[in-house]
């Protein structure tokens, strides 16, 4: 519980408890003659699905895709790529896929290795090899350790295997050491395939929150209760430990084996916005009191609190988007006696923060550019506004993203020889490969100069240098990054980043991808993508309006983010502002920057595209709907369409707080108004549209894609086309090779569409 994203929630999730009340109206449902297609598996639907894909694979793979889909794999398979690791005991672990290991590796190495431009690295399970011998497309969802008794080696680690790259994981229990699964004989962990959590509590038991074993869903198809697993127990026998409403989200449970500090917390996930967080204290478990719409993190003795809206205590307003501290046991002993570590204003915003053992390191947004700043908690009150000192660190260029979280705060200090004061700096751009920096923050004074804070308070001295650095995909130095900022409908200024060829001709003829988000307090921040930059940006199409006189010329793509409402680029505000029946806000700005594309010359709708996936997939298909006159084509990725029937597809009940409920008529109202599938009208020039999906995607599900594509086509609308992968969750990939191929399709559907 050491490094927090401004949100914790895993999932987006629905409303309170209403049992016991009374019946409630619920709205019709329009006619749906496409309801056939919600049978996932179902015989006849797959046919559907592979004649689409058939119909859509015959446009797009021509001989321009071969080359496009080799030059994309050969960016995700490139052994130059750093290879991220986490740090557990003395060893660096990584996960690694390429051309040779498409499903990976997961590997260890020592830090002097890791230095070096070939590092050594121990493997400890090939997951290729893992799916030839058991005959199952396993995806590596990540390890969870135990943590050892002082001064020994991490051995023992939860892995988390899912079996079609979806969001329900089968944990087993593996031995770094032997390299080998914990088998059924020596009472090794391994619980069925379910959604849920894991957590060690010691070495022989562990707190579990799953579906499996006919223990209860909610809803939202997440965990509703929450177990104590011994080993060679299971479980549907073991002690029920914490459980929630079957209209909650879901359940949480979680061990801090911090030594010192060492609790046991519990989540009641009500929904996006509102939790209640529980300590287990003499077997019962003690709420930590504050609103449910305020976000809470513990480290060692701290609490740390950020509200989601203004949270008004004692007379004491702290706004919303802050954060907040105080001690641990003084506050659940009664205490309010909080300190504000950092005030958001209209242009910067808290995205996360870490710990490392002594500091605590923000990651800012400011215009959506980073900023970070590192506090330190011994020198209480040393800031102008009473706060921990705090001292900027210097790594941050205009237009970039970087951040920094801890390397491992549970290691020793520095002055003893450990790395619990380091830190990772993960900077990147547009046009700035990704480079990975290691630090080591130490108390400096005034009198040794190290008072970077600028208050006349003694600061933190930050020493970081370059690790790695991932190379150059394409020719990154011809183009340029720019900032503009759009009006939207109600005069609210809207950022976007442009990625343009330097130079570019402002006559309208540019082919423009327009890419955004708009949800759940998510922020789009500059990113280097080779992928893009090959598929897009460098990609040659010769245009010309003629109105000039001049002769065409060649030219690239300009890729465009929009940061729109709904999103977390100026924090909890920003997203609040397009909920429920404001959702309309974030549409709104979504066009006003297309508008703003259009008017500055860039280019015009005839040349530019949309595209967006999972909630951008609802965004996309607004634009597609309410916008068509702005756009030639949409590039809409598993996304959300069926408003009407979301709450009952896959994981849609999660969403409630963001959307609405469709089934209250009060709410339907304005969210048919965002409803993409039930927007589709006759005798409406639409743009050139391509859906595309997964059925092993059981958060969003292929449904509403389907269902789409499907009413499209029966009304006879031209240029729609569809594809489903039949694998790799969510994400639409669970290999290189796979995401290489849906990369490469909607990037070639769009620069057909807007270059042809």
């Amino acid at each position: 519980m050491t490094t927090t994203a401004a949100d914790q929630a895993p999932f987006p999730g629905p409303g309170g408890d209403t049992s016991g009340t009374a019946p409630r109206k619920t709205a019709p449902e329009p006619v749906d003659e496409n309801v056939w297609l919600e049978d996932i598996y179902g015989e006849e639907q797959l046919a559907w699905v592979e004649e689409q894909n058939s119909r859509t694979e015959d446009l797009l793979e021509d001989g321009g895709y071969a080359e496009l889909e080799a030059g994309i794999l050969e960016v995700l398979d490139s052994t130059d790529r750093i290879a991220m690791v986490g740090k557990r005991g003395d060893w660096y672990y990584n996960f690694w896929k390429d051309g040779r290991n498409p499903k990976g590796l997961w590997r260890r190495t020592t830090w002097d290795s890791y230095c070096t431009d070939d590092p050594e690295w121990d493997v400890l399970l090939d997951v290729d090899e893992l799916s030839r011998t058991e005959g199952v497309e396993w995806v590596f969802h990540g390890a969870t350790f135990l943590r050892p008794a002082a001064g020994g080696p991490y051995r023992l680690a939860l892995l988390a295997l899912s079996p079609d790259g979806g969001d329900a994981n089968r944990y087993r229990e593996f031995d770094v050491e032997a390299r080998g699964f914990v088998g059924a004989d020596e009472g090794g962990f391994d619980l069925p395939t379910a959604k849920g959590n894991v957590s060690w509590l010691d070495a022989d038991t562990l707190l579990v929150a799953s579906t499996a074993d006919g223990l209860p869903k909610t809803a939202s198809s997440y965990a509703r209760t929450a177990v104590t697993l011994k080993r060679g127990e299971s479980l549907a026998t073991a002690p029920r430990l914490f459980e929630v409403p079957e209209d909650h989200m879901m359940a949480v449970a979680a061990h801090d084996s911090t030594p010192g500090f060492e609790r046991t917390f519990a989540v009641d996930y009500i929904d996006f916005f509102n939790r209640t967080n529980f300590v287990l204290r003499d077997e019962s478990w003690v709420p930590i009191d504050v609103p449910t719409d305020v976000n809470v993190s513990a480290h060692r003795e701290w609490l740390l609190f950020r509200p989601q809206q203004d949270w008004v205590l004692e007379g004491t307003t702290y706004p919303s988007g802050s954060l907040v501290a105080a001690n641990f046991e003084d506050y659940l002993a009664g205490s309010r006696m909080l300190t504000v570590l950092f005030t958001p204003d209209a242009h910067t915003s808290l995205q996360s923060w870490s710990w490392t053992r002594n500091f605590l390191l923000l990651n800012l947004l400011k215009d959506v550019s980073s900023e970070i700043r590192v506090l330190d908690p011994s020198r209480a009150g040393d800031s102008p506004d009473g706060g921990w000192a705090a001292t900027p660190l210097d790594a941050c260029p205009p237009l970039h993203d970087v951040n920094a979280y801890a390397v491992d705060d549970e290691d020793e200090a520095p002055a003893d020889g450990g790395a619990g004061d380091d830190f990772w700096l993960i900077a990147t751009g547009f046009t700035t490969p990704t480079t990975l920096m290691r630090g080591t923050l130490e108390r400096g004074g005034a009198e040794d100069g190290a008072d970077q804070s600028g208050t006349g308070t003694p600061g933190v001295v930050s020493r970081h240098a370059t690790v790695k650095t991932s190379p150059s995909f394409f020719a990154d130095g011809d183009y340029e990054v720019e900032q503009h900022f759009a009006v939207s409908d109600d005069g609210t200024p809207v950022p976007y980043f442009q990625v343009a060829p330097r130079g570019l001709p402002l006559d309208g003829q540019n082919p423009t991808q327009l890419s955004g988000y708009g949800g759940f307090e998510v922020s789009r921040t500059p990113a280097y993508s080779g992928t893009v930059g090959r598929a897009w940006l460098e990609r040659r199409t010769t245009l010309s309006d003629g109105s000039d006189g001049k002769a065409p010329h060649s030219r690239g793509g300009v890729y465009v983010v929009a940061n729109i409402r709904g999103g977390g680029e100026y924090g909890p505000a920003w997203h609040r502002a397009a909920l429920k029946e404001n959702r309309h806000r974030a549409y709104e700005d979504f066009a006003a920057v297309a508008r703003d594309l259009i008017s500055r010359g860039v280019t015009s709708p005839r040349r530019l595209g949309c595209v967006g996936g999972s909630n951008g997939g609802l965004l996309v298909g607004n634009m597609l709907t309410r916008y068509p006159e702005l756009f030639r084509a949409v590039s809409c990725g598993v996304p959300l369409l069926d408003m009407r029937r979301y709450t009952k597809l896959s994981a849609g009940h999660s969403w409630i707080a963001e959307y609405g409920d469709p089934d209250v008529p009060e709410q339907w109202e304005y969210i048919r108004t965002f409803s993409p599938y039930h927007l589709l009208k006759d005798a409406v020039e639409y743009p050139e549209t391509f859906i595309w999906t997964a059925p092993s995607d059981d958060r969003v599900g292929p449904v509403q894609a389907r269902k789409m594509a499907a009413r499209m086509l029966a009304m006879g609308i031209p240029n729609v086309w569809f594809h489903e992968a039949l694998e790799g969750g969510h994400a639409g990939a669970s290999d290189n090779r796979q995401a290489a191929a849906l990369q490469a399709r909607s990037q070639h559907f769009l620069w057909k569409a807007l270059a042809g």
